[in-house]
């Protein structure tokens, strides 16, 4: 009689990992479930919300306030998904996460006033929590073993052509049946993430390591990473830099669509060219490599957040034509893949590998607060500018000071 424990996959361990039929499952479904739940949960937006404004009579900052504050609430309920899927796993919760979404963008599809609108945008921000890139992550950090590198990269490949997908295709729809009902179309689509993670993550998940309690006669100053990163040397001024760098690009997003129609491009034109910038994203990142073994960390950064500030603010001053648009768009989405890697890296980079969780948890959250801010402020400046260009102009300087702040060199040894 088999027991209620008893899986029909083999054991797995944190060190040994999935083995590599079964890896290749997991690896695949997450592909499909990233890019799926990236493109109608995030990228489906910036594309749709001029004809949500238009529609409802709603501001612009209004509409996309509501997407600002699920970026928020999926920044803090991703400390709560993150503790669930160490002690159980993926599976449950990501499939949650699924049900949740598309719960939440067919209550977007009806929405008849703002505050039902921001009510389906909060159970959207848990959605993201439970269905992007940090769960995915750690499943596949977990369950990846030795092979977690090649796991982790296939999967940042594929869904970083989430915009390429979902942007155009929002626009299509968008154009003949309007947004409701492109929400409603793509609430279908997104319905089969529920089954992909109910069928695709039903694999073991290892035992966590107990945690070792301190001695209590240890002092908080003798225990490792008693320090707080905040007293680190260069730790304020990368999340600062960070910070800036990250407002900039992430408001480059959702400024682009509207800047290219005002300039007289259709909404499917724009949406194309935005979907292009996938692509350079993917580039981005598999040239990276080249880019880290060439230069040092902190000239890196600096040519990444320059790179940034050039590409901003060459789409504010130039009205076309539509080719030389499409190519800046793809130059930008190569340095919003590089970008990536580069937060990614940033703790280990400077401080290396030994109290990474903590560092990089405090590093991120206040760029996960920026991110989620970018969106709102982006759309409040444009209407007080009455200028997209103007709006891009201003973003490229915040990102040439984040170039000037970065640290010089790495200040710090790996913390001990």
């Amino acid at each position: 009689m088999t027991s209620p424990t008893e899986s029909a996959e083999p054991a797995v361990t944190t060190d040994r990992g999935l083995p590599h039929g079964t890896l290749r499952r997991v690896t695949t479904v997450l592909c499909a479930t990233e890019i799926i739940s990236w493109g109608v949960l995030y990228y489906a937006f910036p594309v749709l919300s001029p004809s949500i404004s238009e529609d409802t009579g709603w501001s612009q900052p209004a509409v996309v306030a509501a997407f600002t504050i699920a970026q928020l609430i999926a920044a803090g309920t991703g400390l709560l998904v993150g503790r669930h899927i160490h002690q159980r796993g993926p599976r449950a919760v990501m499939t949650l996460g699924s049900v949740l979404a598309v719960a939440s963008v067919v209550a977007l599809s009806l929405a008849g006033t703002w505050s039902v609108f921001l009510a389906a945008w909060c159970v959207a921000g848990a959605a993201m929590a439970a269905t992007l890139y940090p769960p995915a992550f750690a499943a596949l950090t977990t369950w990846g073993g030795r092979q977690r590198l090649h796991a982790l990269t296939a999967l940042t490949l594929v869904a970083g052509l989430a915009s390429t997908v979902f942007a155009p295709l929002t626009a299509v729809l968008d154009e003949h049946v309007g947004w409701r009902d492109t929400y409603t179309i793509l609430a279908g689509i997104l319905a089969v993430t529920v089954a992909l993670h109910a069928w695709g993550l039903r694999a073991p998940w290892p035992t966590p390591d107990p945690v070792t309690t301190p001695r209590p006669t240890a002092r908080p100053h003798d225990r490792p990473g008693s320090r707080s990163p905040w007293q680190l040397p260069g730790f304020t001024r990368t999340v600062t830099a960070f910070g800036l760098a990250g407002l900039c690009m992430w408001s480059v997003l959702i400024v682009f669509v509207p800047l290219l129609t005002a300039r007289g491009f259709s909404t499917a034109a724009a949406a194309t060219a935005l979907g292009i910038g996938g692509i350079g994203q993917v580039c981005g990142r598999l040239g990276y490599r080249r880019l880290d073994a060439a230069t040092s960390v902190s000239t890196r950064t600096r040519l990444v957040f320059a790179a940034v500030a050039v590409t901003t603010l060459a789409l504010a001053v130039t009205p076309g034509p539509y080719s030389a648009l499409v190519a800046l768009s793809f130059v930008a989405g190569m340095v919003r893949g590089i970008f990536t890697l580069l937060q990614a890296t940033a703790v280990t980079d400077r401080w290396g590998t030994t109290d990474y969780a903590r560092l990089n948890a405090t590093l991120s959250l206040p760029l996960l607060a920026t991110a989620a801010f970018a969106p709102w402020f982006a759309t409040a400046l444009a209407t007080a500018l009455g200028s997209h260009a103007a709006t891009l102009a201003v973003f490229a300087g915040l990102a040439v000071g984040a170039a000037l702040v970065v640290p010089r060199q790495p200040s710090l040894a790996p913390v001990a």
